[in-house]
């Protein structure tokens, strides 16, 4: 029997099916342009291949189009008969992915990879911060996502996805050093993965090798496709540095061409959080930002998001909202707040109501109520630095500056020197 790059069996007798549903996994592991169509060409060579139309139910989930994720599942998961063990969890799965029955889905997730740890297409659902235990709006999912990722280790070794994943693991639990470690070995074997490129730039954040980052990063991007799926957010992390270095003509160029709504051809998660987080950094630093573009990205959360249903998508919506004076897109958030973090998203949303209106008191009482447990926010720590630094603009707009200083210096010390809030 044919088997794929992990040595799992796999039900085509084609090789070339083989070949082709090989590289269309590498693609999406490594968030490669072309994701779908990868998995299209699996399918025409081997209609009858059941993971390889799984898997383009999950590309296009992974890509944002969650519609056709379902279509495609429903069609696996009424025609497949016959199917081994394995076949039948992606099908449970991914299913349960598309249709958003996240809770469960993590249930099978945990039951498929203890019976097939070398199944990497189910276990990367879980291993990244935008992954089931990133999302899961539960206390310690930090911890649980290194729990996850170390638990893999005896079943990848040398693997350049299974080491990004780690590193990234390491480097939201602090432990930057030995994130630097792995990821460099990822990189060698896979330079042009771009989810170990946008790891290395979360460990460069952390280490505060701000010039390093930006230069990595943008010669990164040089040969990265516009249409691939981590281009908008790599370009964001390229805008941060760009701001942090006080070259501003270049982080507008950034956000311009490639972050912003019809500009960022990636997925809807990305373009609102990393636009409205970006903007928001921007002002915090003194930068001018044309109410015009808040609209823009109000709108845009409006459209794609128009329910509260996932925390790290919500808080960036009311963010958007909130600046842009939308009033009522703000307090369908903090009404409609669902999951297990759904009181943080209403303090979250509160506190971006009181920045508004400038009643800096009230915005100091809701942030400082939720940094014990902003992870649970859902992002990286570089992404809820925004909510850090929010909570400093409050003091700092009180006269309470050496209370922010002190601050910044305890819960983000390798940032101290960055001057993140105009004023700081």
């Amino acid at each position: 029997m044919l088997t794929d790059r992990y040595d799992n069996p796999i039900s085509t007798s084609s090789a070339t099916a083989r070949d082709l549903y090989v590289s269309a996994v590498d693609k999406l592991l490594e968030g490669a342009p072309g994701i779908t169509e990868a998995f299209d060409a699996v399918v025409a060579e081997d209609p009858g291949f059941v993971l390889g139309r799984a898997g383009l139910a999950r590309a296009h989930h992974a890509t944002g189009n969650v519609a056709k994720a379902r279509e495609v599942i429903g069609e696996v998961r009424g025609t497949a008969n016959g199917v081994t063990d394995r076949e039948a969890g992606h099908i449970r799965v991914f299913d349960l992915l598309a249709n958003g029955k996240t809770k469960e889905g993590f249930a099978a997730v945990v039951d498929h990879v203890a019976a097939h740890p070398r199944d990497a297409m189910v276990a990367q659902t879980s291993t990244s911060i935008f992954g089931l235990i990133g999302f899961s709006g539960l206390p310690g999912r930090e911890a649980e996502m290194l729990a996850f990722t170390s638990a893999l280790k005896p079943h990848y070794g040398d693997d350049w996805w299974y080491l990004n994943q780690y590193a990234f693991a390491l480097c939201e639990t602090g432990q930057v050093d030995k994130a630097d470690t792995v990821i460099d070995r990822s990189l060698a074997l896979n330079p042009r993965n771009s989810h170990g490129a946008h790891v290395r730039s979360h460990i460069y954040y952390e280490a505060g090798e701000t010039q390093l980052g930006l230069s990595y990063i943008s010669d990164w991007l040089e040969d990265y496709d516009r249409s691939a799926v981590m281009h908008g957010h790599l370009s964001w992390h390229a805008a941060l540095w760009a701001l942090q270095l006080g070259q501003t003509d270049e982080m507008w160029r950034r956000v311009d061409a490639d972050v912003k709504p019809g500009a960022a051809l990636g997925m809807p998660i990305n373009i609102l959080s990393d636009t409205a987080s970006i903007l928001y950094r921007a002002e915090l630093a003194g930068e001018t930002v044309a109410q015009e573009k808040w609209r823009e990205v109000s709108a845009y959360a409006s459209r794609f998001f128009p329910e509260p249903g996932l925390t790290f998508i919500d808080y960036h919506a009311a963010l958007a909202h909130a600046m842009a004076g939308d009033g009522d897109a703000l307090n369908r958030i903090m009404s409609g707040a669902k999951g297990p973090a759904a009181d943080l998203l209403r303090d979250a949303a509160q506190a971006f109501g009181a920045i508004a209106r400038q009643d800096w008191p009230e915005a100091e009482r809701l942030l400082t109520s939720l940094m014990a447990e902003d992870a649970r926010l859902g992002g990286s720590r570089a992404q809820r630095d925004l909510l850090e630094f929010s909570l400093l603009e409050c003091l700092l707009k009180q006269g309470k500056s050496e209370e922010a200083r002190r601050l910044l210096a305890l819960r983000r010390p390798v940032l101290a020197d960055t001057h993140p809030v105009k004023g700081l």
